[in-house]
């Protein structure tokens, strides 16, 4: 369907843009988030009256809005909880998977919840001073201040086996069959089959 390749506003003024499933959430300038695609689930609807986002983040059929105060908002399928974010306004981003959902809180530690039939939920316990997250199908990434990458949930395509050796990850990115690292402009793994 052409209707969800169609943004419904001018792209001029959209600084962030994060593709679901079959939907798309954008973030205006002016902190707005707009959404199009497949509403099934509610996951373009975005609920009114909640303020203005620094982030947003696309899944399967859910959807998140990271606030200026810090808390999240969540909309759409919530089966599995994954529309379910936790409270407080200690959150500095998020990453919607596709039916769990990750943030990263102030201190450096990730928070985690919905579906967790992979373990992508079950946060290692010593994980901090993370500075970036990935939400995937099944498996979770972190990015460390000191540039390594943490993965854990399913690695049935190789996935979660993270090269050794590998430092100076600037950008991490989780999709179903591979997960990808940035590091100094170049790609120096991708984790598939």
């Amino acid at each position: 369907d052409t209707a969800q390749l169609e943004p419904p506003w001018s792209a001029t003024n959209a600084v962030a843009v994060s593709a679901g499933a079959a939907h798309a959430v954008a973030l205006l300038a002016t902190g707005e988030a707009v959404a199009w695609g497949d509403n099934t689930f509610g996951q373009a609807a975005i609920p009114a009256g909640v303020g203005s986002f620094v982030s947003v983040a696309a899944g399967f059929r859910h959807s998140l809005g990271l606030r200026v105060d810090g808390s999240i908002v969540a909309w759409g399928d919530d089966t599995t909880d994954q529309a379910s974010p936790p409270a407080g306004t200690n959150y500095t981003a998020i990453s919607a998977g596709g039916a769990h959902s990750l943030a990263l809180r102030q201190n450096g530690t990730v928070a985690a919840w919905g579906a967790n039939n992979y373990g992508q939920t079950n946060v290692p316990a010593d994980l901090d001073q993370v500075v970036a997250v990935a939400a995937s199908e099944a498996y979770s990434l972190a990015l460390k201040a000191d540039g390594t990458v943490v993965a854990w949930g399913s690695g049935s395509s190789g996935q979660t086996n993270i090269p050794p050796g590998h430092s100076n990850v600037v950008a991490i990115a989780a999709s179903p069959t591979y997960a990808m690292a940035l590091s100094g402009g170049t790609l120096p793994y991708v984790t598939s089959p």
